[in-house]
């Protein structure tokens, strides 16, 4: 499903606008995702970040190779998923649909136009006075993915297989929730507990 060197650049020039019309079009998603830039800066427990990093970090080492950049992930998926007056995100969850949808490859695109590490549509930053290239970073992808994500959680009342169906842009199918949910086990943690029965892979 991903695109490399070349095509990259390609697919960017082509746009977004092929997505499926449940995908990320949503006007009122437009709104949360704008908040979510507009407020970029998070705090974190500085215990709690410590035991993410010693969770999280052997298990992503093997797939990103770049120190610098793997510590990146890291705090952006913590501190966006655990954003001060929002609700809180699973931080294994959202590490599951990066490996789903990127393999955490920053600079991956899909068939459809969708970049980065939550395959975010390339008409984001233009509605949000951005420019297409900071998809492939990795604090903006995370941060606009985790907003879209929430939305989403919040619309179907947290129930995270439809909350991910409409994510993907394939409501009323398992097959993209499945695989998401069976990756969560592999990247849970202790912040990913308590989050509502829901949640759970059934």
């Amino acid at each position: 499903m991903r695109l490399a060197g070349a095509a990259f650049v390609a697919a960017l020039a082509l746009g977004g606008e092929r997505a499926r019309a449940d995908q990320q079009l949503d006007p009122a998603l437009r709104e949360v995702v704008t908040h979510a830039i507009a407020e970029a800066q998070c705090f974190t427990d500085q215990y709690d970040s410590a035991v993410w990093y010693t969770l999280m970090e052997p298990r992503l080492r093997p797939i990103v190779k770049n120190e610098s950049e793997r510590l990146e992930i890291l705090k952006q998926v913590y501190c966006e998923t655990h954003r001060t007056g929002e609700a809180r995100l699973p931080p294994g969850l959202v590490m599951a649909l990066i490996a789903i949808e990127s393999r955490f490859d920053r600079w991956a695109v899909s068939a459809t136009g969708a970049v980065g590490l939550m395959q975010v549509m390339p008409f984001w930053p233009e509605k949000l006075g951005m420019r297409r290239y900071e998809l492939v970073r990795v604090a903006p992808n995370v941060r606009m993915g985790c907003a879209i994500l929430r939305y989403y959680l919040g619309h179907e009342h947290d129930d995270v297989r439809k909350a991910l169906a409409r994510y993907n842009g394939s409501p009323g199918k398992r097959d993209y929730p499945d695989r998401v949910l069976t990756a969560w086990r592999r990247w849970s943690g202790a912040d990913d507990l308590g989050f509502p029965a829901t949640a759970t892979a059934r």
